[in-house]
């Protein structure tokens, strides 16, 4: 807030007036530690703005979003699975933007930015898989997955938690992940099975490795870069990462369609696609890849040329009709599943 000093111009007396700074209503998808680096970094180069930060799930987000279509309460949604983000544009809840720092991202970025006719863009990248912690599975004698298949293991049973794909972006892409690799039948064969094994259907994506972290439970099906983050922590934590092949987000940001403070918005827009802004993020505990093509991607980041990534189809799983019958199918024949 600043304000305009009193002055006498011609015996008259101008009172002090407010001067309103610039507000930004922002969504932030991704650990809130991260969400708060962000706001204060911003907000430190840009003293202009006010930030108004909510954190949210991706399936949070995108149903706020769609409830205050007729209103919008929000001008940005930064971070989160890139699957919300793209039914979010075809649904026309979010709006065309070509940032200039458009052609210094990275290939799959400005795909993502492509394929949603421009009403996102990618901003990292992460690679599926799981974190376990090593000192549960060694006392147990439970031996490290490598596959898929593994967490079917009968020794896992009450050790896995995973998040509800209908609040979690990362819980999403495993189903539509799951269904790439196995078809739609099998996968949703296999989660029956694995159910027997989930303690806990999560809210958040990055929930059930901490729980292992913490020795709540035996692992998570999470972002493998979720895992690193409570390994560099100092935590009994593993990565692990499917040999069966596995999907992979990309992370994406969009502007709401009649943002109250669009001018706002585009100016976070710009700065967050900076390469300065995304070398910061490991700071934050963020280890993914990050979009911008000058950008260095952390030193304790997941190397996707040695994980078998599958083609995880963006355009397909990202559509508002195929992620709806996932979800309803998931919810008819996981969800009302009583846990053990």
């Amino acid at each position: 807030m600043k304000t305009l000093k009193c002055a006498l111009l011609g015996g008259v007396v101008l009172f002090p007036v407010a001067a309103m700074a610039g507000e930004l209503n922002l969504i932030c998808s991704a650990d809130v530690v991260i969400c708060e680096k962000l706001v204060s970094e911003f907000e430190a180069s840009h003293s202009d703005i006010d930030v108004n930060m909510v954190r949210l799930s991706s399936g949070e987000a995108y149903a706020k979003i769609r409830a205050e279509a007729r209103n919008p309460q929000t001008d940005l949604w930064w971070g989160g699975t890139g699957d919300p983000h793209l039914q979010a544009a075809a649904d026309g809840l979010t709006a065309e933007y070509k940032s200039e720092m458009l052609d210094k991202l990275q290939p799959w970025a400005q795909q993502q930015a492509a394929t949603s006719n421009y009403h996102t863009v990618g901003v990292y990248s992460g690679a599926l898989g799981w974190g376990f912690n090593k000192d549960i599975f060694e006392k147990k004698g439970i031996a490290a997955p490598q596959c898929w298949s593994d967490l079917l293991n009968p020794a896992l049973k009450g050790e896995i938690q995973i998040a509800d794909p209908n609040s979690s972006g990362t819980a999403y892409t495993t189903l539509a992940t799951l269904v790439q690799i196995m078809g739609e039948d099998e996968a949703f064969d296999f989660l029956k099975k694995m159910h027997a094994n989930v303690s806990q259907y999560t809210k958040s994506g990055s929930a059930p490795v901490k729980a292992a972290a913490r020795g709540e439970t035996g692992l998570g099906i999470v972002f493998q870069h979720d895992a690193v983050a409570q390994a560099v922590e100092g935590f009994p934590v593993e990565v692990g990462s499917p040999c069966e092949g596995t999907g992979y987000e990309i992370g994406s940001m969009s502007m709401v369609e009649g943002a109250q403070n669009e001018a706002e918005a585009k100016v976070f827009y710009d700065w967050v696609l900076t390469p300065e802004v995304q070398n910061m993020m490991p700071s934050a505990g963020s280890f993914q890849i990050p979009s911008n093509a000058s950008a260095t991607p952390p030193k304790e980041a997941p190397d996707l040329s040695k994980i078998k990534l599958i083609d995880y189809d963006f355009a397909e799983y990202g559509s508002a009709e195929r992620r709806k019958a996932l979800l309803a199918r998931w919810d008819a024949e996981i969800g009302s599943l009583p846990l053990q």
